[in-house]
């Protein structure tokens, strides 16, 4: 415990908003602590005063349900006070910017989460907060989602070393963009399966094999599911169309269909796993006998979400 308390350390004060803020030791101690979190959970201990008094404020752009339930219900848990602003109760709807708003608000609040349609309106708050920033989704990065994510893996395999996860459909979303750079940071081996037009970006991507070279993982892009999807761990699928997306939607889900994980997807990859960060549309990337299958794991991410939560919060504050 003491160890973990000490690398966690070298986290306080500072953001998350990439999964580039962090290191492999850093997500690994995340992933412990969470599992120390969760085990106390269990054994009825939900209040342990980490953040006793601090005041955090989670200021949302976007809907939320995971996210915002659980890291509201993590702050008080820790003894903190959470304090959630949807962005059009704030004075940005009539035009004051979001730097004004974040030296205002530093006056105010210890730190803050913020969910945002455009990751740059991020990096400004954070510029101008001069506190702890947690990105609780962006148009580029979702990464509290993927650490959730990589703890229940661990959570279900023991380990993260060679373990195979093969992401399918919009390679080019948030997700899709943590997920490639946090695999290459623990080493693990991704298969990204979308069609051309929906693959990843070509910074994220080469910044990722940069990352993975060092880590001695694979990361591999293809247009072919049976080549993407054979022998993986975990078979992992994300909404076709993004929030903010949505004038896109026919294309989307015309260009995207072929890549739906189903029962097909599934038995090709014979072991798998499936996640899905949530919230899922039932017929578009996934259908229903895959959500609520016995090698589901959406569930257990949502919960661990909480967990999860709870850790970065620790290490940040």
């Amino acid at each position: 415990m003491k160890y973990i308390f000490e690398k966690v350390s070298e986290l306080k004060g500072k953001s998350l908003l990439s999964m580039l803020d962090l290191n492999k030791d850093h997500i690994n101690t995340i992933i412990n602590l969470s599992y120390l979190l969760k085990e106390l959970y269990y054994l009825g201990i939900k209040e342990v005063n980490y953040l006793k008094n601090k005041k955090i404020g989670l200021i949302f752009q976007k809907p939320s349900t995971r996210t915002r339930v659980s890291f509201t219900v993590a702050i008080q848990e820790l003894g903190g006070v959470p304090y959630y602003f949807g962005w059009n109760e704030l004075q940005l709807i009539r035009g004051e910017t979001v730097k004004d708003t974040a030296k205002v608000l530093s006056k105010y609040l210890d730190g803050a989460i913020l969910r945002v349609y455009e990751h740059e309106i991020l990096n400004e708050f954070a510029d101008n907060f001069g506190k702890p920033i947690i990105n609780a989704l962006s148009d580029l990065e979702h990464p509290c989602q993927i650490l959730a994510d990589f703890y229940t893996i661990y959570e279900k395999f023991g380990k993260l070393d060679n373990i195979k996860v093969a992401y399918i459909g919009d390679g080019a979303n948030n997700i899709a963009n943590s997920l490639l750079l946090g695999c290459a940071t623990m080493g693990i081996n991704i298969n990204i399966v979308a069609p051309k037009k929906y693959q990843p970006l070509y910074e994220i991507l080469n910044k990722s094999y940069e990352i993975a070279k060092k880590n001695n993982c694979k990361i591999n892009v293809t247009e072919n599911i049976e080549e993407g999807v054979k022998n993986a761990d975990i078979i992992y699928t994300d909404v076709f169309v993004s929030m903010g997306m949505e004038k896109e939607k026919e294309e989307r889900l015309s260009i995207l269909k072929p890549y739906q994980v189903n029962q097909r997807v599934m038995e090709i990859a014979k072991n798998a796993y499936f996640m899905h960060c949530g919230p899922w549309h039932l017929g578009e990337e996934v259908t229903q006998e895959v959500v609520y299958g016995e090698r589901s794991l959406v569930f257990e991410q949502a919960e661990n979400r909480l967990h999860v939560s709870k850790a970065i919060l620790i290490s940040l504050f």
